[in-house]
């Protein structure tokens, strides 16, 4: 098993707490090969790490989210700061230009830092970015995420997480006939019914509404010598990041890369969300 080491990078209002396996620089002339997302943290690709023992595999937390704790007094999860800290890393590292696997709002950063530092990243495979900007129901988009939102903020974590999950594993567009829908229960999905009083959920507040909010800058990608591919998951085809995934691929000027699985397919069932994590890293090997 390859030897994890911890470590933390002190920037400007905040100290970023990330996680190297294997050397540096890494062995066999490979790029480093970083793994990120958002909100998830770092222990979210523990298992899918697993799978590239003979890459050295960097993970993080981003800047407010798990142990990589703020000082700036901020709270909002926006691309360009975090894309900002992940180039601040890259160089702390020595190690660009890396390779990047970006799940999620860890795709809208990766696409983020790639338009604003092209010299960081050699590829990037840019996972299900949900990216609202890119759908022809942008609007339909925009108020089905503040439905959850108010979901969340009147009821707390499970009716708001309930919400979310039918947001996201709507098939199509987002119609009238999705907002005519009676509130999800939360005891339906396993949620709890009762209220903490927190408010601070970086998915369900409105603190990553930066992140879904984002626009692609096209031009800077095209210009860039990364190559980008874009990638969605065959399970989730027809889902609101399954369409943002496609739709973002259009604007790039190519077609989404069928990856195994679901919108967390990499997932080993960390949290209790299993994918296929072996089937996905041979798909995530072949395309790098």
């Amino acid at each position: 098993m390859v030897q994890t080491q911890t470590h933390t990078l002190a920037l400007p209002g905040a100290d970023l707490v990330y996680d190297v396996r294997g050397p540096l620089p890494p062995a066999g002339g490979q790029p480093v090969l970083f793994m990120i997302g958002q909100p998830m943290t770092a222990d979210g690709f523990t298992v899918l790490a697993g799978h590239f023992e003979d890459r050295t595999v960097v993970t993080y937390d981003p800047r407010g989210l798990g142990r990589s704790v703020r000082s700036d007094g901020g709270t909002d999860n926006t691309p360009q700061q975090q894309a900002t800290d992940l180039h601040a890393l890259i160089g702390a590292l020595g190690a660009g230009p890396v390779d990047v696997f970006a799940s999620s709002g860890g795709a809208v950063t990766a696409l983020e830092l790639v338009a604003t530092h092209p010299g960081d990243v050699a590829t990037l495979v840019a996972h299900e970015p949900p990216l609202s900007t890119v759908l022809p129901d942008a609007a339909g988009a925009e108020r089905a995420r503040a439905g959850f939102n108010d979901a969340y903020e009147a009821k707390g974590w499970g009716a708001g997480m309930a919400a979310f999950i039918a947001m996201t594993s709507w098939q199509g567009e987002f119609t009238d006939e999705y907002f005519a829908q009676p509130a999800p229960d939360p005891a339906m999905f396993g949620m709890p019914v009762e209220d903490d009083g927190t408010r601070d959920d970086p998915l369900l507040s409105k603190r990553s509404w930066a992140v879904t909010d984002y626009r692609p800058d096209v031009a800077a990608l095209a210009a860039a010598p990364t190559r980008i591919v874009v990638a969605v998951g065959e399970e989730s085809a027809g889902t609101y990041t399954a369409r943002t995934a496609v739709a973002t691929a259009a604007l790039l000027g190519q077609e989404a890369t069928v990856f195994p699985s679901h919108h967390g397919g990499f997932l080993g069932g960390e949290f209790g969300y299993a994918g296929k994590p072996e089937e996905f890293a041979v798909k995530l090997r072949s395309v790098l």
